[in-house]
């Protein structure tokens, strides 16, 4: 029994992460967000071909896609397994949000194939450790508004993660415990999923945020 609880945490928080949000308001648009611009189905990427309003809603929903499992799930999943089958909901957490965050990279929709992760990741930040995922937001939000790099201000957010749970560890572990190295993990799986944007920025190619240039140079590449 305590097998199959886990497995059906893993898979309700990798469906709930999988929906590709920006895909389906691409096509909504008539517009498939994978053939143009960075062919992101993020919401950098949709506020730059979708508009400024559709992108934003892509963004809160890929957080939301995060947060939900997180806050909401773990104990509608006890109330269907006794208790001696289910660990701590705080675990329970843990799996969801991982889950939700493999879910939204690789989405079983779009053949294995998804986003960078960032909103979905502050999501399950935010529902797992409130102050963690406060310090990071104000380093991303610092960095965009100094660099005006989405990119950079991600990679900045995904090097404070884990420092920022040693600052300030949550409740679920001590400094350097599982939550910890569960941040470390992700913070990796959000700059190796920003690649491509390093070597963007490293030949100088990399667009900037409210830059008109950049965005119709992209909109002219694609």
């Amino acid at each position: 029994m305590e097998v199959i609880a886990w497995l059906l945490t893993g898979f309700i928080g990798y469906l709930c992460g999988s929906l590709p949000t920006g895909y389906i308001a691409g096509r909504l648009k008539g517009l498939d967000l994978r053939k143009v611009g960075s062919g992101n189905i993020g919401a950098t990427n949709a506020i730059r071909n979708l508009g400024a309003v559709t992108g934003i809603l892509v963004l809160l929903i890929d957080v939301i896609k995060g947060l939900i499992p997180c806050i909401l799930f773990p104990e509608l999943i006890m109330k269907l397994f006794s208790d001696r089958y289910i660990p701590q909901s705080e675990y329970l957490s843990l799996t969801l949000g991982v889950a939700a965050i493999l879910g939204h990279n690789f989405s079983c929709w779009l053949g294995f194939k998804g986003g960078k992760g960032v909103a979905t990741t502050a999501g399950v930040v935010g529902g797992l450790a409130l102050i963690p995922f406060i310090i990071c937001f104000f380093s991303w939000l610092l960095t965009l508004l100094i660099s005006r790099y989405v990119s950079v201000a991600s990679i900045v957010a995904a090097l404070v993660l884990p420092l920022a749970t040693v600052i300030w560890p949550n409740d679920l572990t001590n400094r350097f415990g599982l939550l910890f190295w569960i941040f470390l993990i992700l913070g990796i799986m959000v700059i190796w999923k920003h690649v491509s944007n390093i070597k963007k920025l490293m030949n100088g190619t990399e667009p900037r945020i409210f830059d008109k240039k950049s965005t119709n140079k992209m909109k002219e590449e694609s």
